[in-house]
């Protein structure tokens, strides 16, 4: 294996996590993409860029607030606006900042009305650090805002533009340090496709699952479990993407999608299992399932293209969907990093139209569906890759090559039951003659 898997902890007796250089890499890969640029500078509310160029961090709560605000001017470091306490404390936990770090606060999504003029503040300070530099008659990219605050920078003449492709483009390839966060998040996820393994049985809940799956990543040191998709039974056909309350029963389907962060590095990790034993409809989308992942990874190498990815999987139609938009996200793949969904996507829907030469230093998740010919159940698998120099290597280890059966235990006085049977077994010869004696017996007829 390429790449190492360390403990969570820094150490003095061997090189692991250089967080030193994460800061400095991310933001020199930004601050080159805007110097080539029409930009005078970059303004970034999705906190995910805030914390690519700042390396700070609030807490998930605040992940869907677009309160927090960086500014990063052309030949400049970024100046970074949060909560009055948060500013406080990157003062004097952030050197890297040195001193850069004010308080700010935006509208709220809403929850600061009009009047309050907070918008217009926020345009205020912003166009106080642009004309300092004499920025102020240039383009700044933005990467999300609120209205409110987009029609505030407007009016105090700021010429408005997209920044977050800049953004993706920065985050496409990921460092050294990067990479070593993303393969440790994922070890994580492995840790908790375990305990779930061993734990599933009939009268278990998808919540529960939900449940478990969360404690194990948090006693590990995950800072976010973002999601825990549990799906089972009946449910696997259509996929909903969220979890229920439902309870496994014997020969159930079930498939996880894991999303969580380590120090802002997410995993997209699905895996798939039955409950006591599987059907023989299930066992062959499994294996379909697992082909058309396989062969989307065994192309993955610098050089070749998304196209080439997306022309292994099937088409929409090939399993029961009237064109790509409608089967969007089951073929699948996308980069990830700070957020789940980043560049590049991989999806017939786009990737032949628009294709995108895979590069060494690219991490991306590869996922499919399979459905069921008993029309209910389906099968969904998902690896994450980094691309090598000279290929690719999976960061996603729990064993998923064949489908995996949870909980069987049932015993006869024959010996256990096979993992691979039918729900309703067909009725045996003998069963038959005992019906077709019986008809004779009460000169009762007997339909087919």
């Amino acid at each position: 294996m390429a790449l190492k898997t360390h403990g969570t902890m820094a150490v003095d007796w061997e090189n692991r996590i250089d967080f030193d250089r994460l800061r400095r890499e991310r933001l020199s890969k930004a601050k080159a993409l805007l110097a080539k640029s029409e930009m005078g500078a970059l303004l970034c509310f999705d906190m995910n860029n805030v914390r690519y160029l700042t390396s700070t961090h609030i807490g998930t709560w605040a992940q869907d607030k677009a309160n927090r605000f960086t500014l990063l001017p052309q030949n400049d470091e970024p100046i970074l606006w949060d909560f009055g306490s948060a500013a406080k404390h990157h003062q004097l936990n952030c050197p890297w900042l040195d001193g850069r770090s004010h308080s700010g606060i935006s509208v709220l999504r809403g929850a600061m009305t009009p009047e309050m003029g907070r918008a217009e503040n926020v345009a205020k300070k912003i166009k106080i650090e642009l004309e300092k530099r004499g920025l102020h008659k240039e383009p700044v990219g933005i990467d999300i805002v609120e209205l409110p605050v987009l029609f505030a920078l407007q009016r105090e003449g700021i010429t408005v533009v997209d920044g977050q492709a800049l953004m993706s483009e920065a985050r496409v390839i990921k460092t050294q340090d990067e990479i070593s966060l993303l393969n440790t998040s994922a070890m994580m996820v492995d840790a908790a496709y375990d305990e779930l393994y061993r734990a599933m049985k009939p009268g278990l809940r998808e919540n529960e699952a939900v449940g478990l799956v969360s404690k194990v990543l948090y006693d590990l040191g995950s800072e976010y479990v973002e999601a825990v998709n549990a799906i089972s039974g009946e449910r696997c056909n259509p996929h909903p993407h969220v979890f229920s309350d439902r309870v496994l029963r014997p020969g159930d389907p079930v498939y996880y999608d894991i999303l969580h962060s380590y120090m802002g590095y997410r995993t997209c990790y699905y895996r798939c299992f039955t409950v006591g034993y599987a059907s023989h409809a299930m066992v062959d989308a499994y294996k379909r399932c697992r082909d058309y992942l396989d062969a989307a990874i065994e192309l993955v190498r610098p050089g070749r293209t998304t196209a080439e990815i997306a022309a292994v999987w099937p088409k929409a139609q090939d399993f029961g969907f009237k064109n790509e938009e409608d089967a969007f996200a089951l073929q699948y793949g996308h980069g990830i990093g700070l957020a789940i969904w980043e560049k590049p996507v991989i999806s017939r829907l786009v990737s032949f139209e628009h294709p995108v030469t895979i590069e060494p230093g690219m991490v991306f998740a590869l996922e499919t569906f399979w459905p069921s010919t008993d029309g209910w159940s389906a099968a969904r698998i998902e690896e994450e890759i980094v691309v090598t120099p000279t290929g690719h290597e999976v960061i996603t280890r729990f064993p998923a090559e064949e489908l995996l059966v949870a909980g069987a235990h049932y015993h006869t006085v024959n010996g256990p039951l096979p993992t691979t049977r039918e729900s309703e077994a067909p009725a045996s010869e003998h069963v038959l003659e005992m019906i077709e004696a019986s008809a004779k017996t009460e000169r009762v007829g007997v339909g087919d």
